[in-house]
């Protein structure tokens, strides 16, 4: 699966042949000569997009329970920020998906808030799979640690990001952005719920007014299998470079949702995100639209 944000609207791509549906606020199709010209020309142009978000927080006030989500992802952000100035001890997942220790203790310390808090509900953590109850109508999907290669760099963009869905939909969620750079790392914090808006550091943030691919600058990512989906993908990076002021890859999906979120790109997709690289980001994208 391949997921596309455009000014704040989510239009998932149904398989690897699927095209990019680029319409959402107006964006104009794209056509063009080149190589990848059926895989935007012969898109299906939309007005209607699914809805994500859910329609509620539940019984829990979303008050109570964005204020449980930022506590765990700033808890998480404590961690990485003791870290990031520090050696890294990595290992790998597979030849050159990397995980450090840093990712396993930031996810320990957001699971005892959690757990704190929420005890009867379900979890999802990039490190430690799935836990808690099956049946909970809540579930937590954790990444301790988003782009952690530019973290192990010491490069920004990386990020602390949690998304609480509530039966199956985005309900809450907050990003711990790191920016800066070595010697000079600080962070911001993106937050939303459901019906209540996006904000960056407590001030309401809304995607870009932009609505026409040639004035945009776009933002993707590569995953780290070298298959039909990544070389599909860089078709469509050549296609878009062409096309728009830039695509930018900063290697980090969750950062690349909350800056659409903030108005800063006017639209990301990539190709196979897990649910906790998007969980948070496409709430925030999603709202920075909806209720601006």
């Amino acid at each position: 699966m391949s997921t596309l944000f455009s000014a704040g609207t989510l239009s998932p791509l149904r398989s690897l042949s699927s095209t990019l549906n680029f319409h959402p606020n107006g964006f104009l199709p794209i056509l063009s000569k080149s190589r990848s010209h059926s895989l935007i020309a012969n898109s299906l142009l939309s007005d209607k997009f699914p809805t994500v978000a859910a329609p509620s927080t539940g019984p829990i006030p979303p008050s109570h329970l964005i204020e449980v989500v930022k506590t765990a992802a700033n808890t998480g952000a404590q961690v990485v920020m003791e870290a990031v100035n520090k050696p890294r001890n990595i290992t790998y997942k597979g030849s050159t998906d990397l995980v450090t220790e840093t990712d396993k203790m930031s996810e320990a310390a957001i699971l005892e808030v959690v757990k704190k808090n929420f005890d009867d509900h379900l979890i999802l953590g990039e490190e430690g799979g799935v836990i808690g109850d099956a049946a909970s109508d809540y579930l937590w999907c954790i990444d301790p640690l988003d782009g952690t290669t530019n973290f192990a760099h010491g490069y920004p963009s990386f990020a602390v990001s949690i998304g609480v869905l509530y039966r199956g939909n985005p309900a809450a969620a907050a990003v711990v952005e790191f920016v800066g750079g070595p010697m000079c790392w600080n962070t911001r914090l993106f937050s939303a719920t459901a019906g209540g808006g996006a904000f960056c550091n407590g001030q309401r943030i809304q995607v870009s007014a932009t609505n026409q691919v040639e004035k945009s600058l776009l933002v993707t990512g590569f995953g780290y299998d070298h298959d039909d989906a990544w070389a599909t993908n860089i078709d469509l990076f050549k296609e878009f470079t062409d096309v728009s002021r830039g695509v930018r890859r900063l290697g980090a999906a969750a950062v690349d949702m909350c800056h659409v979120a903030l108005g800063i790109v006017e639209a990301y997709w990539e190709y196979r995100l897990k649910p906790w690289d998007m969980a948070a980001g496409v709430l925030g994208s999603i709202l920075g639209v909806v209720e601006a």
